[in-house]
């Protein structure tokens, strides 16, 4: 039976303040909540002031915001898109709705991110079979910076344009420089789970100025330029709302403080933690990386306790705790079952052993405890 003596905890709930009522109490008071407005407009100039991108297009969703990236970098029917198996699906989907296939590599085990060595081997089999990638889709998994100075070698290496997934990364860092800046595009959810929220939400960051204006024009139902409508290219209905962009403003002001309280609980985890048996944290930040550690990961070793993550996760349940399994490698979804993998003995193992732990900015000391007791209980 599941324990009723706590309220639950959730593994990544929204975690808003009072900030966000101010931009939403504003744009009702002028009658703003029509698609655009100047939450819309301030919410992509506080993300550009963050990150240092050039410009910004806040769009429903992180996945939108994958679709146009690809269809900027024109990835269309009969292409090839490489991209790592350890991701959620949002990652790849995108890759499908243009008629492309997608190249799944494996991770390497310090980061869980793309391999390098495996990304080689994949460029130099498809160069000697005469075949070019459009492009290359890096994720920064949990928040963890990838080895990019390896990735992005070999993507200029081999000459393949580079869209960077920092959807769960948002406040990560490497070299001191903010994820999503690195790639030709780069790409931010604002999830209700994620550090930064807009409900739901996402935003592609370039610094192509007519990139940028593409976007926009694809977003908004690619209406053409005349007083009237008129179409000549298929668009969509991408753009974040004025409201919703309101809710964003306000999370800005708060997200650094919001990545420091998330590294906070991991720290917390690993020291209360670091003596159970067969348990260890992951992933490991990179040479120049800061992660925003997003979500709290741990490993269970078969060798050394004969307890599962999913018992460990019914156990959790059993005390109104939430966990989640690690991301199922996409190589291993019946959607992706003819897809082409190179690799997949890393991310396949990390699936088998991990768990994900509650990391909500809101736990308080006493919720910290409540799950790590619950797991000295029983692992």
């Amino acid at each position: 039976m599941r324990s009723q003596d706590y309220d639950r905890l959730y593994l990544s709930p929204p975690h808003l303040g009072r900030h966000e009522l101010n931009y939403l109490h504003k744009a009702i008071e002028d009658n703003w909540v029509a698609p655009a407005g100047p939450n819309l407009d301030g919410f992509e100039r506080d993300i550009c002031e963050f990150t240092g991108a050039e410009h910004c297009v806040a769009l429903t969703s992180g996945t939108a915001a994958i679709h146009l990236g690809l269809r900027l970098l024109g990835v269309g029917p009969g292409d090839e898109v490489l991209c790592p198996s350890f991701t959620f699906v949002a990652t790849a989907n995108p890759v499908l709705y243009l008629g492309a296939t997608p190249i799944f590599i494996d991770s390497e085990a310090d980061t869980w991110n793309m391999c390098p060595q495996r990304l080689r081997e994949a460029l130099e089999q498809l160069c000697q079979q005469g075949r070019r990638p459009k492009a290359l889709l890096l994720v920064h998994l949990y928040g963890m910076p990838a080895k990019l100075r390896e990735l992005l070698a070999l993507a200029a290496e081999f000459e393949i344009p580079v869209l960077e997934d920092a959807a769960e990364a948002l406040g990560a860092s490497y070299d001191g420089r903010p994820l999503g800046t690195f790639g030709d595009v780069g790409v931010f959810s604002f999830n209700g789970n994620k550090i930064l929220t807009t409900s739901g939400g996402g935003a592609l960051v370039t610094n192509n100025s007519a990139w940028a204006q593409k976007t926009r024009f694809w977003a908004t139902q690619a209406k053409d330029a005349a007083p009237y409508y008129q179409h000549s290219e298929v668009g969509y209905n991408y753009r974040l709302s004025n409201l919703l962009a309101g809710i964003g403003r306000g999370q800005m002001e708060l997200l650094e403080d919001r990545v420091k309280k998330r590294r906070e609980i991991y720290a917390w985890y690993r020291e209360q933690l670091k003596f159970v048996p067969g348990l260890t944290f992951g992933p490991t930040e990179p040479t120049g990386g800061r992660s925003n550690r997003w979500l709290t990961t741990i490993l269970l070793n078969p060798a050394e306790t004969e307890v599962t993550p999913e018992q460990l996760r019914l156990h959790l349940e059993n005390h109104n705790i939430e966990s989640r399994p690690l991301w199922k490698p996409l190589h291993l979804q019946p959607l992706f079952t003819t897809a082409p993998m190179h690799g997949g003995e890393v991310c396949t193992n990390l699936f088998q052993r991990g768990l994900c732990l509650p990391s909500g900015t809101a736990m308080e000391e006493a919720d910290l405890r409540r799950v790590a007791h619950a797991i000295q209980a029983i692992v």
